[in-house]
Parts: structure tokens; sequence; C-alpha cells
């Protein structure tokens, strides 16, 4: 495998609307093969700051290199190494699977073997299923099926596991790993502290508009802990979602 490198670089972003500054000259590198989060409440611009990565919006002012491309002059060619997983609207409900990934491979220009695709996420049983008879974590295995379908060198899941069940929000987890150790990059967005932790190599808090902490999970709250933080509740060495998981199993669900 490569040697970690910056496969992401930002430098300086801003982002205005009007009267309104959503991104506040925020600055970070995301490198190869690792899984980067940016974390955040609502609003703080995380979704503003991904959204310029991925060539979607223009930028105020700042520099983005993505794989040594810049979002100014090489959007196209940015366009080419990026998967983004797409929202729910974006699907054709009364299209099988197999249909809907031949209609975004022509998008793409590529060609595909679909049910290799569905392999990879463990779908290959739904192949003849609309989309809009799948499940929840159905379809998130789908949609980030669908962010594969250019071999792509980084992909960007935006609150990937929102709304899924404990065992379906686990399997993904996995999925994600098993992504990333076949060499892909991964940025996400998640409002779950404990998905975050798990999944990223490194997390960058932010807040209004700037980037408030950047550093591994372990650092971060190793750093709390050192600055004399304790936990009201003692920590146990499992929580109830792991009491939920061991008692009902992790298999994949039809449900």
């Amino acid at each position: 495998m490569d040697q970690p490198h910056a496969i992401i670089s930002v430098r300086n972003l801003i982002k205005n609307y009007a009267d309104f500054n959503a991104v506040k000259g925020i600055s970070f590198d995301v490198y190869n093969h690792e899984i980067f989060g940016l974390l955040g409440p609502n609003g703080a611009g995380k979704t503003t700051t991904l959204e310029i990565i991925e060539t979607l919006r223009e930028k105020t002012s700042g520099e983005i290199y993505v794989d040594g491309l810049s979002v100014d002059k090489d959007a196209n060619a940015i366009k080419r190494i990026i998967g983004v997983q797409l929202q729910a609207a974006g699907y054709y409900p009364n299209l099988n699977l197999v249909e809907l990934l031949e209609l975004f491979a022509g998008l793409y220009g590529v060609k595909v073997k679909p049910m290799e695709m569905l392999e990879k996420v463990n779908l290959q049983d739904k192949a003849k299923a609309k989309y809009k008879a799948l499940s929840g974590g159905q379809k998130q295995r789908f949609s980030i099926a669908t962010t594969l379908l250019n071999s792509p060198k980084i992909i960007f899941l935006d609150e990937p596991t929102t709304g899924l069940d404990p065992q379906a929000r686990r399997n993904l987890w996995d999925l994600i790993s098993e992504i990333r150790d076949q060499g892909t990059t991964i940025v996400l967005t998640t409002h779950y502290m404990d998905e975050a932790e798990q999944l990223c190599d490194r997390v960058a808090f932010v807040e209004s508009g700037k980037i408030i902490a950047l550093d591994s999970p372990d650092n971060l709250i190793d750093q709390l802990i050192s600055s004399g933080f304790e936990r009201k509740k003692e920590v146990k060495k499992a929580n109830l979602e792991d009491v939920f998981i061991n008692l009902t199993g992790q298999q994949w669900r039809e449900g």
C-alpha cells in the first residue's frame, strides 16, 4: 500500500452566502487510505465544505486540491476519481437494482457487472428487487454500491447510518471498513460519536464554520481525560448496544 500522503488538501476555505459566513477559513488534509470524519452540529459548515470539495458548490476563496487536482481548474477530472453518496431522492423507485446500476454506470460512462457490485455490499439476493422495496439498511448499502461504480480513489458518505437499527448500523461499519481496507479513502459525516470513534482514523470537529479540533479519536479522548474530565457514570466494558447485538445477532436482516 502507498505511503500516507495528503490526497485532499484544503487551505483557508471560505464560503459566504450574502451576509452569512458559512465556512470561515478552514484548513485540513485527508490522507490516502484513511477514514476521515467531519463532525459537528447541523449548520456548522460540514456539508458545505464537502460539497465544495466534491465540486458541487462554488467556494468564495481558498485552495482545494484532490489527488493533486485543483477544484478551480480540474473539476471534471476530480469528478472521475470520487464517489458521492446520493440521497434517496436520487433513485427511481420502480427500477430494480440491476437496472439502477446499469443506469448510473451509463451516466458515469463506465462498464460494470451489476452482480459483482451487488455482491460487494451483500445485496446479490436483491438484484431483481425494486429500490422502493428495500429496507433502510439495504438502501444504504445500495447507495454505497453506487459510489463505487467508477472505482473511485475517494468516496464521500453523508451520515450513512442515520435511522438504521443497531445490526444494520454495525454491518454498515464493517462494509465501510472493508472498502477502506481495499485501498479507498473515505470521508464521512455523522452525528453518532460512537460511529466516528469506531470507524475514523482521524476526525475534525467543525463549529460555526471553523475547525475547533483535529486528531485521532484516541488522542482527542486522552487530551480530554488529561485535562481532568471525568464521566459522571462509571464506564463499563460494554454498553447497551453491545447487549442488544449479543442477544439478537449481527446477521444481515431483510426487514
